[in-house]
């Protein structure tokens, strides 16, 4: 699933074709994605300028000047396509502007979806109301994440995926933040000690931030809009690394977590 670098070089590759463009045309080729597509989207978006382009957890939101947000998931195997044509078998949404760009959400497995709403997104979708901070929020600190942690038993790495801890990260990201802190992701989170916890936090934000740099990671059907390979794959310190050596010398073990696989290095991860 496209975690939060993937929806932020999303987002930031649709921007210069979206935004301040007026949509002169929005066209849906089915009824449904993982759920219904509005049946006023169509209605609601065309004649509207895209006036901001952003990302709240794994979501990204197109904006308007009517103070409506289109909000899009891409699910298991989304991506929008930037280079125009015409819409393909797994092309389901088109967005046209009035500078002649065609715009195609692409989703072969459909477990995306797309929704509308009206005035402040973050307090009126639902999915956004019970989010944690975002990783790279002043507020989201080692402090703050104490707090969350407080008598929870559960696995460290469970809590980092729980989106009411911290909005956005996914099974990847966190697999490689924990090694960059070296804290074991089979710790009960009430354990990790402050200090770990103090490494953690930017650790989190400075894996993102390389993330987001390379374009993201590719997996499966995932392509940035302009049809490129993430390639921070290519910098994974443990993730799909089962047997090989970490950084330390250590071995990356593979282990089964709430249904997803963990890699964590079985030396520098306490």
């Amino acid at each position: 699933m496209p975690e939060l670098p993937e929806v932020e070089t999303t987002v930031r590759g649709l921007a210069p074709f979206l935004e301040g463009q007026r949509l002169t045309a929005v066209t849906t080729f089915r009824p449904d994605l993982r759920r219904p597509f509005p049946v006023d989207l169509a209605q609601r978006l065309t004649g509207a300028q895209v006036t901001r382009l952003w990302r709240r957890a794994k979501y990204g939101i197109i904006s308007t000047d009517r103070d409506d947000h289109m909000i899009f998931h891409l699910g298991m195997s989304g991506r929008w396509r930037t280079e125009g044509g015409e819409a393909g078998k797994h092309d389901h949404l088109l967005l046209q502007t009035g500078a002649g760009h065609r715009l195609f959400l692409c989703d072969p497995r459909r477990f995306g979806s797309v929704d509308l709403v009206t005035g402040d997104p973050l307090a009126e979708f639902p999915p956004f109301t019970a989010l944690g901070p975002e990783p790279f929020a002043d507020e989201f600190d080692a402090a703050c994440l104490a707090r969350a942690l407080v008598g929870r038993r559960a696995p460290i790495k469970a809590m980092l995926l729980d989106q009411r801890i911290v909005a956005g990260l996914g099974n990847i990201y966190v697999c490689e933040a924990l090694n960059l802190a070296r804290i074991s992701p089979l710790k009960p989170a009430a354990d990790v000690p402050c200090a770990r916890l103090d490494a953690l936090v930017p650790a989190i934000k400075a894996v993102l931030v390389s993330a987001i740099a390379a374009g993201g990671s590719t997996l499966r059907d995932y392509l940035s809009p302009e049809g490129q390979l993430g390639y921070f794959a290519k910098q994974w310190r443990v993730y799909g690394r089962e047997g090989e050596a970490c950084r330390c010398g250590g071995t990356v073990a593979r282990v089964s977590q709430g249904g997803r696989s963990t890699f964590y290095c079985l030396k520098c991860q306490k």
